[in-house]
């Protein structure tokens, strides 16, 4: 297979030429690389702080999605296939409307609603390439939250022109469209420390004080031996 490494890669990114049937063949599960019109691009572990993020927002998501049987949700390493390109963004969600486009390998399309923690490495790639596409490509919402907490989170919805809005705020919360009945407070993703899911959760749905004070408590507790 011939395959060529394309000169001055951004910090932390690997460049290669291949054909999207190369990089299929090329690629291990464990890769972090994306697709994107006969070139591949492969990213290095990223920091504490993205992944803190990350596995924060994962836990909240999978959580309410599950609890309200909404769908699946995914997070990298997993290919999003767009007609121009093959994306890992670092989560998505599926509604059960579309679970038919997802695989064990991959989700065939847009996912309905796409996260991705931004470094300073990837602001081009996230704000200006992976926005275009993923408008374009019919993402219903699309969450831009940067991993430095000086930065405002970003929420676009898709309009009914095919186009991007930013949302706008109440109050710090955002309200998702494509979630209904999900909101998230801005200030749980720019602090310094990400709050416990679980907890964050819980407020989320509106479970009673004391099932909240029970969970908090068995929390401290910490887990029981057999």
């Amino acid at each position: 297979m011939s395959v060529t490494v394309s000169k001055s890669p951004p910090e932390g990114v690997r460049r290669l030429r291949m054909s999207y049937e190369q990089f299929l063949a090329w690629s291990q599960e464990d890769t972090h690389a994306e697709w994107v019109e006969g070139e591949v691009i492969v990213f290095m572990p990223p920091k504490d702080r993205h992944q803190d993020i990350v596995q924060f927002l994962v836990a909240l998501l999978s959580s309410y999605v599950s609890f309200y049987g909404l769908g699946k949700v995914r997070s990298a390493p997993f290919e999003m296939r767009l007609e121009r390109s093959a994306r890992e963004p670092d989560i998505l969600f599926v509604s059960q409307a579309n679970l038919h486009r997802l695989t064990a390998e991959r989700l065939q399309g847009a996912a309905d609603l796409v996260v991705e923690v931004v470094s300073e490495e990837s602001q081009q790639r996230d704000r200006v390439q992976k926005f275009g596409e993923y408008q374009s490509g019919g993402v219903r919402e699309y969450w831009l939250i940067d991993s430095r907490p000086e930065v405002e989170p970003e929420f676009y919805v898709l309009n009914d022109a095919g186009k991007f809005e930013r949302a706008v705020l109440e109050d710090g919360v955002f309200r998702s469209r494509v979630l209904v009945g999900f909101w998230l407070r801005v200030e749980w993703v720019t602090a310094a420390e990400m709050p416990e899911p679980l907890g964050v959760f819980a407020e989320i749905v509106g479970l009673p004080e004391e099932v909240k004070q029970t969970l908090r408590r068995i929390a401290q507790q910490g887990p029981q031996s057999l």
